[in-house]
């Protein structure tokens, strides 16, 4: 019985187990790719495809890194997008001479080995020649040592044509089990043959089945496939011993192959999951709207945002092959043209700085004519529109901007100061004030959820208008003083809502409950349950954004917002269910 070639399956491409190199081995420079390269190219034939890949990735990576820090410089120093050229990059003649004679040795070391295999291919079919003509002679006793040395040429001859190898090894092992099958004056050789071939093929089951243990799956597949070469070589065995020797040896080959196998398929899954997070953070930074954003300290906050989700997106790993680029092209593109829009504020508020240093200019000359009036109260209040004229003027250039605030605001002082002196008198008339507004939040805090809602509203009122009609307190009280009260009126008027929320509930089912007719209940319920549906779906998906937005919150505006709509969406979900509730007790009482 004939023995199976090779069962093994086809190997996987090595560029399908890794789609690019790990971030931490890559190249800090294009110098340090080049001695890279000049390393390789001594030994091309050590060198691998993907590798070299690598390494051309890496090169135009880092000349891009040095290009967008051109440009970046290029903007901020007030040149225009189109008047950009980058530098001529020096590295890059020597980075294609190494490559290129990378290539030409590859390409040398490929046809000679392509002229071998072909060579070696004429050597075995004429083994195999010369093998079928002793198997039909006469006395094969006399041609055996021949025979024997054939046998040791065909194993000592390694590479051939793959295409070639499977029929190759099939006719070889036709003729030669032919030739053992001639030799009936001589089997103690054919018997002593087969005992050596079946001692050999044994330890190759023991090795192959320890394979099983090896930690690393590639190594294993690929010393499992030495070992079918090996296996391909050895002679036959006894006839009735071919089946059981093969089959252990299949057996151990399943085992190595199924665990290779589950190892890319892992590798698949967690690719697919990586493309899940990257393409989440892609909607992320897409959904970000560049018109909204109106201030530097704005545009700061979204830039530590989105390089906070560059940080985020090294960390999560590759896509799969196929999408990996186009992934991340998604995602340079929606940062580029973030950084591009970011670009043309700047850029627009340049052209206002100057009109902006005037208009302030403007009103440090009007605070300078006004600082020396006695006219306290009048002055007062023209000093304080100035100061809200100045808060709507906008930046004028950094380096002025200091200056130009010096002046208008020690001109403010001076007057305030003046002010000070005179209206030192009134401080027992603060200190009043602070004691009235304490009896306030007193009241305020005595106010709670017994109070009927009308006589509340109406105290509330009395209260606030009261507060508002007091005059200053002592000012390092103001702030205290302030966010106690605010608290407790904040407070008042959230209960207020959710009373008012509870009404318009009860004024739901007073509607429903006045109608006659069921089928506008059943309509209504399936308005209901449609936009239950829509809004758990949206929940959802905010949900999952958060959870793939893990940076800090502090000056995060994008997740203050998503966390504001989640808490929106929750309430407007329980008062849908319970306007659900409501309908379906409205349809039982009727039916």
């Amino acid at each position: 019985m004939m023995e199976p070639e090779n069962m093994m399956e086809e190997p996987l491409n090595s560029e399908a187990m890794a789609n690019e190199s790990p971030a931490e081995n890559r190249p800090a420079s294009k110098k340090e790719v080049i001695e890279k390269l000049s390393v390789l190219a001594e030994n091309p034939e050590t060198a691998e495809k993907q590798d070299l890949e690598n390494l051309k990735q890496s090169f135009y990576k880092l000349r891009k890194q040095e290009v967008d820090k051109e440009r970046s410089e290029f903007l901020q120093n007030g040149g225009e997008e189109a008047d950009f050229k980058p530098s001529v990059d020096e590295d890059e003649p020597e980075f294609k001479r190494i490559m290129g004679i990378i290539k030409e040795k590859k390409n040398a070391i490929a046809a000679e080995l392509e002229r071998v295999k072909q060579e070696n291919l004429e050597k075995k079919q004429n083994i195999i020649e010369r093998i079928k003509e002793l198997s039909e002679s006469e006395d094969v006793n006399k041609v055996y040592n021949e025979f024997k040395q054939l046998r040791e040429e065909w194993n000592e001859i390694k590479v051939i044509p793959q295409n070639m190898a499977n029929e190759l090894w099939k006719n070889y092992q036709l003729y030669v089990e032919k030739f053992y099958d001639m030799l009936k004056i001589n089997n103690e050789f054919r018997t002593y043959d087969f005992k050596k071939n079946l001692e050999k093929k044994t330890a190759l089951c023991e090795v192959a089945e320890k394979l099983a243990d090896e930690p690393d799956v590639i190594s294993a597949f690929y010393q499992l496939q030495n070992l079918h070469q090996e296996y391909r070589e050895t002679g036959p065995v006894a006839p009735e011993l071919r089946d059981e020797i093969w089959n252990r040896f299949k057996a151990a080959s399943t085992v190595i192959n199924k665990r290779h196998q589950q190892h890319f398929e892992e590798i698949k899954e967690k690719e697919q999951a990586n493309l899940d997070a990257k393409t989440v953070i892609c909607e992320i930074v897409e959904s970000i709207n560049e018109t909204e954003i109106k201030t530097f300290a704005e545009w700061d906050n979204k830039t530590n945002e989105i390089i906070a989700l560059q940080a985020k997106w090294k960390t999560i790993g590759f896509a799969p092959q196929k999408m990996n680029n186009k992934i991340f092209e998604r995602f340079r593109a929606a940062c580029d043209e973030f950084f591009k829009k970011k670009g043309e504020f700047y850029k627009q508020v340049k052209e206002n700085l100057s009109t902006n240093l005037e208009k302030k200019l403007a009103l440090c000359e009007k605070a300078e004519q006004l600082k020396d009036s006695t006219e306290w109260k009048e002055t007062a209040e023209k000093l304080a529109e100035l100061q809200k004229e100045w808060k709507k003027i906008g930046p004028v250039a950094k380096k002025q901007s200091e200056v130009v605030w010096r002046r208008f605001i020690d001109a403010c002082d001076y007057f305030f100061q003046q002010k000070n002196k005179v209206m030192s008198s009134q401080r027992s008339e603060e200190v009043a004030n602070l004691e009235t507004k304490q009896a306030i939040i007193t009241e305020l805090e005595a106010i709670n959820d017994e109070t009927p809602i009308e006589e509340a509203i109406a105290k509330v009122k009395e209260l606030q208008q009261k507060w508002n009609e007091t005059g200053h307190v002592p000012f390092k009280e103001k702030d205290k003083l302030y966010k106690s009260y605010h608290k407790l009126i904040d407070k008042w008027y959230d209960s207020m809502r959710k009373d008012i929320s509870n009404r318009k509930l009860t004024s739901f089912r007073s509607n429903i409950n006045a109608g006659d007719k069921s089928n506008n209940l059943y309509r209504e319920r399936e308005r209901l349950e449609r936009a239950y549906q829509n809004m758990c779906s949206e929940l959802k998906t905010y949900e999952n954004n958060l959870n793939f937005l893990n940076i800090s919150s502090k000056g995060n505006s994008l997740l203050s917002e998503l966390n504001r709509k989640v808490e929106k969406l929750k309430a407007d979900i329980e008062l849908t269910l319970n306007k659900i509730k409501a309908v379906n007790e409205a349809i039982n009482n009727k039916n």
